[in-house]
This record gives structure tokens, C-alpha cells and sequence, in this order.
């Protein structure tokens, strides 16, 4: 896995490509907790995930909780199909804004 940061906090936005599973979530999530107290906002382009294993899943929950918590903006955007079903299927859909 691997991620490029594409806007600034306090718009934060990363494109993010491979697996996020077991060995990569954490690795993303640690990474991240330093931006996401100077981010109103975080956009994920989910265009290049290919994967997405509960581990995964439990990152993106995290997330969406935090900039709720904090009355930011949480998106995941250019879903692949798989990951969609994915997040179909869990419900959490119905809890994230995807564009």
C-alpha cells in the first residue's frame, strides 16, 4: 500500500493505492494521526484500493468517527467495484459519504 498526500490539511485528500489490510492499515492510520488534528476534512481516493480486508474496514470507521466527533468532513471517493460491494455489504454505506 502505498498513499500520496494531493491536498493539505485543513482540506487533507489522499489517493491511496493497493491493499488495505492487516500489515497496511495501521501503517496508514499511524501516519496519518499527526495530520488529522490540523484537518477540518479528509478525502480518501479509493481509486487505486484494490482490497479491503476488515482491518481496512476498522481504519475507515475510525476515521469517519473522528471528523464526526470534531464536526469535520469524512468522503471516500473512486470506489473500484469490489471495495463497493465490500462496503455494501457491511452497511457501511450507509454511514460514509462516498462519492
Amino acid at each position: 500500500m502505498t498513499y500520496e498526500i494531493t491536498s493539505p490539511a485543513p482540506d487533507l485528500a489522499i489517493l491511496v493505492k493497493g491493499r488495505l489490510d492487516t500489515l497496511t492499515s495501521p501503517q496508514l492510520e499511524s501516519e496519518l494521526e499527526p495530520l488529522l488534528g490540523k484537518a477540518g476534512s479528509l478525502t480518501i481516493d479509493m481509486s487505486g484500493v484494490d482490497y479491503l480486508s476488515s482491518a481496512g474496514l476498522r481504519l475507515i470507521l475510525t476515521l469517519q468517527k473522528h471528523f464526526k466527533k470534531e464536526g469535520g468532513s469524512f468522503k471516500l471517493r473512486n470506489i473500484q467495484p469490489g471495495v463497493m460491494e465490500i462496503l455494501r455489504m457491511t452497511g457501511f454505506l450507509k454511514i460514509l459519504s462516498v462519492e
